[in-house]
């Protein structure tokens, strides 16, 4: 495989590096990769060769991506599980390039001390990052799919207690999903 490459923000090359390479040597062990980070411009470079698992490069650039996008790194390794998915959704999409707009839209995805975070990332179990102008989520196919609609919802001006009612139903979906009750 080639080297790939990845722009993450500056303030967050410290993280993908940890305290003493931490983070960086783990990522290196586990996926078999050379990971050099640029801390001057926010390029990580990854140089994976024959992986033994075939989906390493692209796990492993999701979970850089994903600690870029301000997961903590162990919330981001679950991302090396073959049914974990990391999911981008861009603010700028739905309200446009306005900082006020964009603002003003990342208050209502994190709620009053962070209430509509929390519930989105308890009833749709993925673990949600709000970051700049994304939304990252991390989770199994379900719980990112729930969890991304419930975003979806509040980007689109939906109430919040629409999109509260919303997951609770879908959590008892992904409960009966879950335990084999079609």
């Amino acid at each position: 495989m080639e080297t790939e490459s990845y722009k993450i923000p500056k303030d967050r090359v410290a993280v993908v590096i940890g305290h003493d390479g931490t983070i960086r040597n783990t990522l290196e062990r586990r996926s078999g990769a050379r990971i050099s980070v640029d801390s001057e411009n926010g390029e990580v470079e990854v140089d994976l060769k024959n992986p033994e698992d075939p989906l390493m490069g692209l796990k492993l650039g999701n979970i850089i991506r994903a600690i870029g996008r301000g997961f903590s790194p162990e919330h981001a390794f679950v991302l090396f599980e073959d049914d974990y998915y990391f999911e981008l959704i861009d603010i700028r999409d739905f309200v446009g390039k306005s900082k006020n707009a964009i603002n003003r839209m990342r208050g209502r995805l994190i709620g009053k001390d962070g209430k509509t975070r929390r519930i989105i990332e308890e009833t749709s179990e993925a673990y949600v990052s709000i970051y700049g102008h994304s939304v990252g989520l991390i989770g199994q196919d379900l719980n990112v799919q729930f969890a991304r609609t419930a975003v979806e919802m509040i980007l689109n001006g939906a109430e919040h207690s629409s999109v509260y009612s919303f997951l609770e139903k879908k959590r008892s979906e992904i409960k009966m999903y879950r335990y084999g009750f079609d």
